[in-house]
């Protein structure tokens, strides 16, 4: 069983007066491998340190995304530039959203809609060996009315596409808030998940012993899966940012 590739949530990490060029080079040394959701204007930084810019949006809205189909050939533009960027600079995924529930529209029709919008882009993803990774987001506390709010309801978006290159972001803090069961999620539907975030129960803070998951099992879970991917930390530290990240490092081991 290997490890994993690491990563880390520019957004989480990188926040208020803190130095991007001290997280990133201590990260490096860390021993982490790439960034999720790092600015453009940082990328050179990025580049200079041997970090990979693993993930970015693939589209602005979080709220107005694929179940609705009157929005489909816009978000379809968005994707296509997106991905263009992705294949210039190598970067392995996309996240993509579902959108928040629209009143009338059943979780089925919901499900086939989203997955109606994916199919347009599908190819274009294939063609560009890029995967675009649908997040699961919960809907309890972070982000009210969000859809994609429980795994079954992904994998059958996913299944409905039919594409090796759309895949799931399964965020293990949002989905223990929304269903629990995480390693018999992750052993019975790994198969769809084409990325991972970390973030500690309650609070999304560390991810140590102080917060009620195992994250150390959950890693040898995900390993046990053949999973050759990345986890990326998305959480706020408490305290001192470069002590976070190497704390989480370590856990992410397994």
């Amino acid at each position: 069983m290997g490890s994993l590739k690491q990563s880390f949530a520019w957004w989480s990490f990188v926040r208020g007066d803190a130095d991007p060029v001290r997280i990133v080079r201590e990260a490096a040394r860390i021993g982490y491998a790439g960034v999720d959701f790092a600015p453009e204007e940082h990328w050179p930084l990025l580049r200079d340190h041997g970090l990979e810019i693993v993930a970015i949006g693939g589209h602005r809205s979080l709220t107005e995304g694929l179940n609705r189909r009157d929005l489909h050939t816009a978000i379809a533009d968005e994707i296509a530039a997106s991905l263009d960027k992705a294949v210039a600079q190598g970067i392995p995924n996309l996240i993509v959203f579902a959108g928040n529930r629209v009143p009338g529209v059943s979780e089925a029709a919901a499900a086939a809609i989203t997955a109606e919008g994916l199919q347009r882009v599908a190819p274009l993803a294939e063609q560009a060996g890029v995967t675009l990774v649908l997040e699961l987001l919960n809907s309890r506390v972070d982000h009210t009315g969000y859809q994609a709010d429980h795994t079954a309801w992904g994998v059958a978006v996913c299944e409905q596409v039919g594409s090796p290159r759309v895949r799931l972001l399964y965020d293990v803090y949002h989905m223990q808030i929304m269903e629990g069961d995480i390693i018999a999620t992750i052993r019975a539907q790994g198969g769809w998940f084409g990325h991972y975030h970390t973030g500690g129960v309650p609070g999304r803070h560390e991810i140590g012993d102080d917060q009620e998951l195992n994250y150390r099992a959950i890693v040898c879970a995900i390993c046990a899966t053949g999973y050759d991917g990345f986890i990326a930390h998305e959480f706020l530290p408490t305290g001192d940012t470069v002590a976070a990240l190497e704390e989480a490092f370590r856990i992410g081991e397994g």
